[in-house]
């Protein structure tokens, strides 16, 4: 009897590891053959469903960041009009692009529809501010790496973004950050190699954890447009300021030190710095990237699928995913992890806001000192405390997840700007009451993003009607050139990304 039950427990067992083995054989099949290619990848194919073709998981769960849904503390996915929300905002940007309209944006997917959409794009035949430069359009598309390609890299910049609108069609994807040939990740926008060439480093000695960071360092930087550089003068050629390092005061010296501002407030006339989006540079002082997190890791996390992995190019908040991407290393439940980004990122914003309200008032009265007939050589330091504070400001603000990549260091960095703002209203007191002005500036009401805009003299109709126009004139016939364009690209079907 023991004999028949052993012998029937050894056929069970067998018989198991026999389908163990055939589904581990068929799993390493499937892996061996996942990748055959079903189409010849150009070096500069633009457009993601060709890639897709041969990477369909990846392609499939980048279709994914299509969808707005997901909310959280700051935003999430959905497109927000943070003028509406912060109406404050209107005053700090006056005289910029910014004050006429500023939305969160809703990822990668929508780049190209949300440019075009933009007040801060305008009519191109009707800005009155001249014509926006070809230079905006560098992190927007993988089409960019092709006009560099076939024009050249400065005289990509040296053209007009108008002129750009039926070549650049195709939204953020697989072109910008992999080589066709291997799928490495590769650097694909010559300001970051700059950059590191500036510090006296090479990029390609970069580990490839390091390069599911630097793939994203391309665009989610602080830049600006040099008019200046040897041998490209007058082209707005895009530069990282990262020559003396990566903190809001190596970047602040850099842009002092060679005079330069974005643009000049509207009513204070102070020379401003206008913060892009310095999210690499922040990380990089937080406790994620000294632990060798990179961004990949939590924006973008491995999934599996079908018995396969791969990473997930849903690049979305890792609060929409907290499974496979904070819980992999934190054993908290995923509401207390929510909590704990929610909480760093609410005290941030407590005094990100104070600073945003001494802002508008030194603003405010350094219109009023020039008003009362303050001189330039009576303005400059103040002007430049302004300057020194907002710069501070807008780092932490637009910086997004900085408030949680790197609390500790968006803490100091908010605080010095409170100190500066500060010290502005203290110096503006003291001028004031030399001009003979003894009463407190009288405020606007700016508490809406209607009321704020009217106060700083904005015609927002007027914007709104030229923007209209182009989007229902000019744009469908750049557009269709763009279909014509890729319909001839190898004899494959036209892909539409509109």
């Amino acid at each position: 009897m023991k004999n028949k039950v052993l012998f029937t427990v050894t056929i069970i067992v067998v018989f198991l590891l026999g389908l163990l083995a055939s589904s581990i054989i068929n799993r390493k099949n499937e892996a061996k053959y996942q990748y055959v290619p079903n189409v010849q990848i150009g070096e500069n194919e633009p457009r993601n469903s060709e890639w897709g073709k041969n990477y369909p998981r990846e392609y499939q769960s980048y279709l994914q960041t299509a969808d707005t849904t997901f909310k959280s503390y700051q935003g999430g996915s959905a497109m927000i009009d943070m003028l509406e929300d912060d109406p404050r905002l209107v005053v700090l940007w006056a005289g910029y692009g910014f004050s006429k309209d500023y939305s969160q944006g809703r990822g990668h997917y929508y780049a190209i529809e949300d440019i075009h959409n933009t007040l801060r794009t305008g009519a191109p035949e009707t800005k009155d501010d001249g014509p926006m430069p070809a230079t905006c359009w560098t992190c927007k598309s993988p089409d960019v790496p092709r006009l560099m390609n076939e024009k050249g890299v400065a005289e990509f910049y040296d053209g007009t973004w108008a002129e750009n609108v039926s070549e650049v069609v195709n939204p953020i994807g697989c072109a910008d950050c992999h080589d066709p040939n291997n799928m490495k990740l590769r650097i694909t926008r010559p300001a970051l190699v700059e950059a590191f060439q500036s510090m006296g480093k090479d990029i390609n000695k970069a580990t490839h954890q390091e390069m599911r960071s630097l793939v994203c360092a391309q665009c989610h930087v602080e830049y600006y447009f040099d008019k200046n550089k040897p041998g490209h003068e007058g082209t707005p050629y895009l530069t990282f300021p990262w020559k003396n390092g990566f903190s809001v005061e190596a970047m602040e010296t850099y842009y002092d030190d060679m005079e330069f501002s974005d643009w000049t407030h509207a009513i204070s006339k102070a020379p401003m710095l206008k913060a892009q989006h310095p999210g690499y540079e922040t990380y990089l002082t937080g406790v994620h990237a000294d632990r060798g997190v990179s961004c990949a890791d939590c924006h973008m996390p491995y999934k599996s699928e079908g018995g396969q992995k791969f990473t997930d190019h849903h690049l979305q908040s890792p609060l929409n995913n907290v499974a496979n991407s904070c819980q992999v290393c934190h054993r908290e439940d995923s509401d207390k992890l929510i909590a704990n980004v929610y909480e760093r990122q609410q005290k941030s914003t407590e005094n990100r806001l104070k600073l945003e309200d001494l802002l508008v008032k030194a603003h405010i009265e350094a219109g009023k000192a020039w008003e009362l007939g303050a001189t330039e050589e009576q303005m400059q330091d103040v002007l430049m405390s302004i300057r020194h504070a907002q710069w501070r400001w807008d780092y932490a603000a637009a910086s997004h997840g900085a408030s949680f990549h790197s609390p500790v260091e968006i803490g100091r960095v908010i605080g010095s700007g409170l100190a500066e703002a500060q010290e502005a209203r203290v110096k503006l007191a003291r001028l004031l009451a030399n001009l003979g002005y003894n009463e407190p500036v009288p405020m606007p009401d700016i508490s809406s993003k209607e009321k704020a805009q009217k106060f700083i003299g904005l015609d927002v109709e007027k914007l709104i009607e030229e923007k209209e126009r182009f989007k229902s004139q000019q744009l469908p016939k750049w557009l269709e050139e763009a279909k014509a364009r890729e319909a001839k690209m190898d004899g494959n079907d036209v892909v539409s990304n509109q």
